[in-house]
């Protein structure tokens, strides 16, 4: 059975920039244990929980990101504050995002990975660590720590995102091949269509379903000779035609030649190369239903034939063969989704780096080292003792010794992260 939805159109549908926030993680507590018979208790304040990160999460039902032009942000929940009795805070909660399958995400001109699957998820903006309590920093010679670690702030930035797969099916052909009209025809989508070439300015989309598979097409802007060398809407033309699993390529049989229109359109995909020469390809004629393109059709089948290639006839206008192609479009889909894929689970693209360097910058030395930037992050300046456990945290790592190399002496200025401290 074959049923049709609508769809509108759409432009600028396959780009989008949104804003991501990751939650802070909750204040470490600064609590001592005091019972009736224990007037002297030991620290006891518990640690602040983790801030929520925000993910996007791969959506088969999704089929643009046009949403995100009117919802730009989104932001976890931040973690709560530990308490005395050594208790945690809560962890703030996570926020999912979800985009269509086929979405590359990067952020500052780095890749950071890309959606492919239903339920994928990609970590674009993690949540702060929850600050220690002060019980974490009881020691032999330090049994009463009067200081705790304040939540990490999350990762906060602009991210950008391109949809690779726009759509299941994208409709190829020359302006005026009748590709609007054919979309219009099998989806009941409403296309601005009119009879002359380059009507198709942006991408239409629509969508039909076929024994319960939901089939997207996208009519795609209109190809002429030299595109893949730029001309016209050419680049365009061959990027949005890379991110379909299938395309269907329109002849307007009431055309001078047909074939030569068949040819020029094949012989651009081949220039272009990269993934458009292997794509799956349906070739259909359309206005089936003039009398000029009958009397044609059977030295038209010859000619495909000779080239190796099965058409189909089809009538926009009239809705002629359009069942039978939907058909075999969902047969040839069907086909390429049974084909083996890794399993869809949680990515993350940016791994925190392990090395660490010591630089000279303006009268002070900065230190880069990645994890004790975040840390530097959750100590509070004011507090003595969490600035005294830090100095003893960077010498433990070894970057100390580094500063001292580096010719580092008492009352120099040394940076880590938003952290300024007197050496």
């Amino acid at each position: 059975m074959i049923e049709y939805k609508s769809a509108m159109m759409h432009s600028g549908f396959d780009t989008a920039r949104i804003y991501v926030k990751g939650g802070k993680g909750g204040d470490g507590a600064v609590s001592f244990r005091r019972e009736k018979f224990v007037p002297f208790g030991g620290p006891d304040g518990g640690d602040g929980g983790h801030g929520g990160s925000v993910y996007l999460v791969g959506d088969a039902t999704e089929d643009t990101l046009l949403r995100f032009r009117s919802r730009p942000r989104f932001a976890a929940g931040n973690g709560g504050p530990g308490q005395g009795g050594k208790k945690h805070g809560p962890c703030g909660d996570d926020t999912p995002v979800q985009v269509p399958l086929g979405t590359v995400v990067a952020c500052e001109g780095e890749q950071l990975g890309e959606i492919t699957m239903e339920g994928q998820r990609l970590l674009v903006a993690r949540g702060g660590m929850g600050g220690w309590g002060n019980a974490r920093f009881a020691t032999a010679t330090e049994r009463v720590p009067r200081f705790a670690l304040r939540g990490e702030p999350g990762e906060e930035h602009w991210v950008s995102l391109e949809l690779k797969l726009i759509a299941d099916v994208g409709i190829i052909g020359y302006p005026n091949a009748g590709k609007s009209s054919l979309l219009r025809a099998v989806t009941r989508a409403t296309p601005k269509v009119a009879d002359y070439p380059f009507t198709t300015l942006q991408p239409n989309l629509g969508v039909a379903e076929v024994d319960g598979m939901r089939i997207t097409l996208a009519d795609l802007p209109g190809l002429i000779e030299g595109a893949h060398q730029g001309v016209g809407l050419g680049l365009d033309f061959l990027r949005h035609a890379e991110r379909t699993r299938l395309l269907l390529h329109v002849v307007d049989g009431a055309a001078a030649d047909p074939l030569a229109d068949y040819d020029g359109i094949n012989s651009e995909l081949l220039a272009y190369g990269r993934s458009l020469p292997d794509k799956s390809r349906l070739v259909v004629v359309n206005k089936v239903d003039l009398p000029e393109v009958q009397e044609r059709w059977p030295a038209l089948q010859q000619g495909f034939a000779a080239r190796g290639v099965e058409v189909q006839p089809v009538s926009a206008l009239t809705g002629a063969g359009t069942r039978e192609v939907l058909a075999t479009m969902a047969h040839l889909l069907a086909a390429g989704r049974q084909a083996p894929r890794e399993q869809a689970g949680e990515k993350v693209y940016r791994p925190e780096g392990r090395g660490y360097r010591v630089e000279r910058e303006g009268g002070a030395f900065r230190v880069y080292h990645p994890r004790l930037e975040r840390l530097a992050r959750m100590v509070d300046p004011a507090s003595r003792g969490a600035v005294a456990w830090f100095r003893e945290r960077m010498a433990r790592l070894g970057v100390s010794a580094a500063l001292e190399r580096q010719g580092v002496q008492p009352g120099d200025r040394v940076v880590v992260g938003n952290l300024e401290l007197e050496w």
